[in-house]
Order: C-alpha cells, then sequence, then structure tokens
C-alpha cells in the first residue's frame, strides 16, 4: 500500500510502504506517479539501496540521462553521478559545485530530463542540526500567480538557455572544459513550459544559465529574465527539504527549481549522495 503525507503547502511529499529496492508492482507505480505528478518533490525515508537498485527505480520512470559531469561518475555505473564535497588530497571525490545556484537540472539540453533522483549516503550534521538543506520553488505556481498581463507576454516567447553560463555562478564558477562546452551549445526553451503530464503551465528559465530571449533587444531580455527569476523563487512557492542519509528524494524538473544552501565545508563536513536523472521530451 503507498501512503502519500504532504509535506509543504504546495510542494513536497513523503512517500512509504512500498519496497523501491525491489520490483513494484503497476499499481504501485501508477501510485507513486500520481504523487510526483501532484507535489513535485517526493522522499522515501530510510532507505538502504545498492547503486543497481536505485538505477532499476530509476528506470521505471523511463531511460537514464548521463550527466555533463561524467567524470565523477560512479565507477562501473555511469548512470550515477556522485554528488560530494569530499576531497582526496587536492581531487573532489563528486561534482562538488551540483546546486550552486537556483536552477532546473540539465535545461541547456534540447530534451531537459524529466526527473531527478538523489540519495543521500553522508549527510553533514553540526550541533544535532543537518547541514546542505536544498531549497525547491514551485514553477507551476509560480505561474499561476503570474498577472494576466504577463502570461500573455511570455506566452509565446522562448529563452537561450546556455551551458556555459555556468562559469558565472552566483557562489561559484563553475569549472567546464572546452569539450563540455562544444557538446553543449545552447539551447532555446518555452518561457511559459507546458507540463507533458498534468498540462500545467510553468515558467522555465533561471537568470544564471538564460542569456537572452528570442527576437529581443539583449538588456530588455535580461530584465525579463531577471524578474521572472526572482519571482519563482519567492518565499511563498518554497518547500525546505532537510537531509536524512537514506532519503532518496526525486524531483519533477519541468515543475519545480532548486538550490542547495551551501552552510558545510570539508574539511571537517562531509556530504555524498548518488544522483541519476531520467531523460524527458522536447519542451513546449
Amino acid at each position: 500500500m503507498v501512503e502519500v503525507e504532504k509535506l509543504g503547502p504546495l510542494i513536497g511529499a513523503e512517500v512509504s510502504g512500498p519496497d523501491i529496492s525491489t520490483a513494484l508492482s503497476v499499481e504501485e507505480m501508477s501510485e507513486i506517479e500520481k504523487a510526483l505528478a501532484e507535489h513535485a518533490v517526493i522522499v522515501f525515508r530510510n532507505q538502504k539501496l545498492s547503486p543497481d537498485q536505485q538505477l532499476g527505480f530509476a528506470r521505471r520512470f523511463g531511460s537514464l540521462e548521463i550527466n555533463a559531469f561524467d567524470k565523477h561518475a560512479l565507477e562501473g555505473h555511469s548512470g550515477i553521478l556522485k554528488v560530494s564535497n569530499i576531497r582526496e588530497g587536492d581531487k573532489d571525490v563528486g561534482y562538488a559545485d551540483a546546486g550552486s545556484f537556483w536552477h532546473s537540472d540539465m535545461s541547456y539540453t534540447k530534451t531537459p530530463p524529466r526527473l531527478t533522483m538523489l540519495y543521500a549516503l553522508e549527510i553533514p550534521i553540526r550541533d544535532g542540526q543537518a547541514l546542505g538543506d536544498t531549497l525547491f520553488a514551485s514553477a507551476v505556481d509560480a505561474y499561476d500567480a503570474l498577472s494576466a498581463e504577463m502570461k500573455e507576454t511570455i506566452q509565446d516567447l522562448k529563452a537561450i538557455h546556455d551551458f556555459s553560463a555556468k562559469k558565472r555562478g552566483v557562489k561559484k564558477p563553475v569549472k567546464l572544459s572546452p569539450e563540455q562546452i562544444a557538446k553543449n551549445p545552447p539551447v532555446e526553451h518555452q518561457i511559459a513550459r507546458t507540463h507533458p503530464l498534468t498540462g500545467r503551465k510553468a515558467i522555465y528559465v533561471t537568470a544564471d544559465e538564460c542569456t537572452g530571449i528570442v527576437g529581443w533587444n539583449l538588456s530588455e531580455a535580461l530584465l525579463l529574465l531577471k524578474t521572472l527569476s526572482e519571482h519563482v523563487v519567492e518565499p511563498r512557492f518554497q518547500y525546505r527539504h532537510k537531509w536524512q542519509v537514506g532519503d532518496l528524494l526525486i524531483w519533477d524538473n519541468c515543475a519545480v527549481q532548486h538550490v542547495v544552501e551551501r552552510n558545510y565545508q570539508f574539511p571537517p563536513d562531509r556530504r555524498m549522495l548518488h544522483r541519476c536523472t531520467v531523460n524527458g521530451s522536447a519542451t513546449f
């Protein structure tokens, strides 16, 4: 039996009942899909998953994506990206810059991933409190709250999503190789994106990865992108996830944006999560 407990006023829910380490029934998957569609961010607590079990569960939602930072992939499991601040000598064990600013995962691709799945293996604790919360903002509810005039303005507009814009991340510039940039040229996506399953509209822009609007003057485009981006992440649209070891968190990349609260530092704080993403479709 699948049970769902709402965690936030707009988004976020805890799902319990099914054993996601094993083969799930069609009915169980249907209920999990329903919970994800309704709450956009769902968590399964107290999990003990092997990499193969995590990937097996992820494949129930669709085919896997390989991340642009696959040099930090888990050995023997290219579909899992190690997200970690841990260093061995002068080298990062995993992708340390993940979640540095508000974004929707891999929006710089032509077919952005449908969902992201993040499994917590190590979470930093200080004075009894978990560090590194992940904040989510509902881009769907943010769209609904726009004025009729703004909805009309953005109805047919496309924003330019540029992978190389990661170089100017708010907290810390992301290190990109010429090869990574060459493999990920700028793409265009609808600003008012339609969710492929629910049909609801979402604001699909972030000021730190969008570099313009098709057909618009640059300064005017950047101003609108900034206005929309700031609107999406207003506190009224947010859910804060406080991590526990064993959390398996799944979020809908069309419906939400997210950012990590970087209040931890290695050493002594250790953070290690395994991330995989499931393929999506072209935006419309």
